[in-house]
């Protein structure tokens, strides 16, 4: 058994943790986002790095800001679930800095997604706009339109059941924050249902007039699969990924409040 040790949160610059991805259109989007939470949070230094694919690494950002004088920072993972990449990719980042010489205190905050099977409320908000915008830009909301009946939240997928909870959890909540929309959940690889799939459940359950509200940060190629098979089933309306949100922002700055450092790892025989 392991015993995790952990201090209050660390301060200072920000090093913001995207996937990455080859398509450039991702770079773009996390770049939006990290310039948002300058944005929300102002004096403060905000660096974005890359768990794979593009540049830079965690581990080489946090030693830049290290050797240039900070004396403490904070690591945001920009995920949207706590799978694989938020619960292993992210703390052996950190260990790669500690190997590679790093001493400064390093606070680990949570993902975006929900913590403690919660979505915080400016996820769903951000969620929200972003499917509003889409639905005016299409004159769903026009007086002589026929309402929208049914969204597919549109996910990456995973293999990690509690991960597909939560996702599942988002649906439910954006749900009612539509006052009710009927909202099923879709993923590009991993699990089931596609989007495809997704719409064709809701179309049995009586929808209609079908929106994508994208449970993505960027676009990409996970993105464009999922978004596709909807669309070839059906569904009209396709809201744009989360990107740079002033809501997304708000809330990486939110999470810092409850980052904490972990600074040991105590093995015990089990």
């Amino acid at each position: 058994m392991s015993l995790r040790v952990w201090l209050p949160a660390a301060t200072g610059p920000l090093v913001l943790v995207a996937h990455g991805s080859r398509d450039p259109r991702a770079a773009r989007a996390n770049a939006a986002l990290a310039a948002a939470v300058r944005r929300a949070r102002p004096g403060t230094p905000v660096r974005l790095s890359f768990l794979d694919h593009a540049g830079p690494r965690p581990a080489d950002v946090l030693l830049e800001l290290e050797a240039s004088g900070a004396a403490r920072a904070t690591l945001v993972p920009l995920l949207l679930t706590s799978a694989y990449h938020g619960r292993v990719d992210i703390p052996a980042a950190l260990m790669d800095a500690r190997a590679a010489g790093l001493r400064m205190p390093v606070a680990l905050a949570d993902v975006l997604g929900p913590v403690a099977g919660v979505p915080d409320p400016l996820l769903l908000a951000a969620l929200h706009r972003r499917l509003l915008a889409a639905t005016a830009a299409a004159g769903v909301w026009s007086p002589d339109a026929a309402p929208l009946d049914g969204v597919v939240l549109a996910a990456a997928g995973t293999r990690d059941a509690a991960a597909r909870d939560t996702v599942e959890t988002v649906a439910r909540s954006l749900s009612v924050e539509l006052g009710g929309v009927p909202c099923q959940v879709a993923y590009a690889s991993a699990a089931a249902p596609t989007g495809d799939e997704a719409v064709a459940a809701l179309r049995a359950r009586g929808a209609r007039h079908i929106a994508v509200s994208s449970y993505f940060l960027a676009p990409g190629l996970l993105h464009e699969a999922v978004v596709t098979a909807a669309r070839s089933a059906g569904a009209t309306i396709l809201a744009e990924p989360l990107g740079g949100a002033p809501e997304l922002a708000r809330l990486v700055v939110a999470r810092t409040a409850t980052a904490r450092e972990p600074v040991c790892d105590l093995a015990h025989a089990a």
